[in-house]
């Protein structure tokens, strides 16, 4: 098939589309919904309602592409596949989901024939068509391949722009020659790096000025932690998440005191933070949390003593404080209810091991979980023997016991935010040394970059993270302009960790033989991204319990 003139796609036409789209999703979303009154009965209809929360996602990650084309062409911004990439993307999800009705009607309970209604006309079928033929998304893989795959897209926000010039130029000098090393080596991520990172401001951007942050919000946040990500996951990109979340949590429910006494030293990087929630036998089910903290007077302070054991608590041995969360009521049917979250202090150690013993003979214990990928930080298993906690670490103080579930969880929303900003920077890593690659490496006497494949490769990666990006940026607005929005960054890391585990696996095919080698970064993205949709809320869970819930109780 030769070059040919690709047909120009136009906003009215992506609208019809998109419109059609949203009409079949909201016949879904309403099936769902009357199935499950109003979402109380999920367990009843996961499979239903795990269809439901991804499509709603999708719609949303097209209908963000489709804004950014809109609101780009209105700024007179020149976006060579913008366009072409809203187009490619919403139409595939419209095919997607013409072929799951076809394929499942039973998943999509009573409104499979409401959805074929919405996309069974001629109109229809030729815009999916156009919108997702050869012709087009080789032109924007050609693209891709001509640009290197680098991204400046065009943002609105003229401060975010100028901080994402000034990370990705700070990641490229100082984070990417130690990232192979660190991968590797399952190295600790290096004091130096940590203090050059809280010289630049990384750790407090979207903490408020009053209390020692810069006051950026979670837009410039969200670009930083993309742009780090890009550089290495695990030894800059996921950093600035636990700060972030406990940062959250204080806003949210600390008091004054507790605001005064830690934002400050959080968002400087004097503290560095690791958040202790999940146990061994406790993952997604949040509110079966068992380490306990009971009220005690030690030495003469007040304060609750802490036995339990805790895993995957990511950069505990390297962390100055925990942010922990706790059972301090007894009755284990208070579920949800009985849990509180407390600011827990500790001694930085290297190392994969750590024993912290405090003079009054509580013990805290940690244990490094060897991984195949995000290495650099470390997670930890940890065991808490009476280890004292005095009362004014409990975020809220009196005020808070038992509410630091809800702390937490819309701590957890900033870090799924975050995740999906790491999820774009890890696959936009994956595109750059893609096309490079392509482009350089030459078989049968041509660049890969001259095939077809290649080219049809390139632009479905590039167009559908496009379309995660701009999902994302969505979502630190909207928590720009209110922190306890959940679905928005949710919907961003369901999306986003999805697209980079794919975009990191074809960027490996990409590089053929070459892309199983550690000579060549990607065989790192490869691994790194596999995490991506396990933490901040597993992939099932996020639909149902997060997702699902909200969209289905609308």
């Amino acid at each position: 098939m030769s070059d040919t003139p690709v047909e120009p796609v136009t906003l009215e036409q992506l609208g019809d589309l998109l419109e059609a789209l949203d009409t079949a999703v909201s016949a879904a979303r309403s099936a769902a919904a009357e199935a499950t009154s109003g979402g109380k009965l999920i367990d009843e209809h996961q499979v239903q309602c795990e269809r439901v929360a991804y499509l709603c996602s999708e719609l949303e990650a097209a209908r963000a592409a489709y804004e950014y084309a809109v609101a780009a062409d209105q700024a007179g911004a020149t976006e060579p596949v913008a366009l072409d990439s809203a187009a490619l993307v919403t139409g595939e999800t419209v095919a997607r989901l013409i072929g799951s009705v076809a394929a499942g009607a039973s998943e999509y309970g009573g409104s499979a024939e409401p959805i074929r209604a919405a996309l069974d006309d001629a109109k229809i079928r030729d815009l999916v068509s156009r919108f997702c033929s050869e012709a087009r998304v080789r032109s924007i893989g050609r693209h891709v391949a001509e640009s290197r795959g680098v991204n400046n897209s065009w943002l609105a926000d003229e401060d975010a722009v100028m901080v994402r010039d000034s990370v990705r130029g700070f990641a490229e000098q100082e984070v990417t020659p130690l990232a192979e090393h660190i991968h590797r080596e399952d190295a600790l991520v290096p004091d130096s790096l940590i203090s050059k990172m809280a010289d630049m401001g990384y750790f407090g951007m979207s903490a408020p000025a009053d209390y020692g942050g810069l006051g950026m919000g979670n837009l410039a946040m969200i670009v930083t932690t993309e742009e780090l990500s890009r550089a290495s996951l695990a030894a800059a990109g996921s950093l600035i998440t636990r700060p972030e979340i406990l940062t959250k949590a204080l806003i949210k429910g600390g008091t004054e005191d507790q605001k005064s006494k830690w934002l400050g030293s959080v968002s400087s990087g004097e503290l560095m933070v690791g958040v202790s929630v999940t146990e061994p036998d406790v993952g997604s089910d949040v509110a079966s949390v068992a380490c306990r903290a009971e009220p005690a007077e030690v030495g003469g302070e007040k304060g609750y003593l802490i036995n339990g054991a805790k895993a995957w608590c990511t950069f505990a041995g390297r962390a100055n404080v925990l942010a922990l969360l706790a059972r301090t009521d007894p009755d284990p049917k208070s579920g949800a209810r009985g849990l509180s979250l407390f600011i827990v202090e500790k001694d930085a150690f290297d190392g994969h091991e750590f024993v912290m013993k405090q003079e009054t003979g509580g013990v805290l214990t940690g244990k490094a979980d060897a991984t195949p990928g995000y290495r650099g930080m470390h997670s930890f298993t940890l065991a808490f023997e009476d280890y004292f906690v005095p009362a004014a670490n409990l975020i809220g103080e009196d005020a808070g016991i038992n509410k630091g579930f809800y702390l937490q969880m819309n701590g957890f929303a900033a870090g799924r935010l975050q995740t999906g900003g790491r999820a774009t920077g890890i696959a936009q890593a994956a595109l750059e040394t893609s096309a490079v690659y392509v482009s350089e490496r030459k078989q049968f006497g041509r660049p890969l970059s001259d095939f077809q494949l290649t080219q049809y490769k390139l632009g479905r990666m590039s167009a559908h993270l496009h379309a995660s990006r701009q999902l994302t940026y969505k979502a630190a607005l909207a928590m720009d302009e209110d922190e306890s929005r959940s679905l928005e960054p949710a919907m961003a890391k369901l999306l986003s960790c999805d697209m980079a585990v794919w975009v990191t696996q074809e960027g490996q095919l990409l590089h053929g033989g070459w892309g199983y080698a550690e000579e060549y970064p990607i065989s790192r993205y490869v691994v790194d991204a596999q995490v991506l949709p396990i933490f901040e809320g597993v992939k099932p869970i996020l639909e149902l319990k997060v997702i699902a819930r909200q969209v289905l109780a609308a």
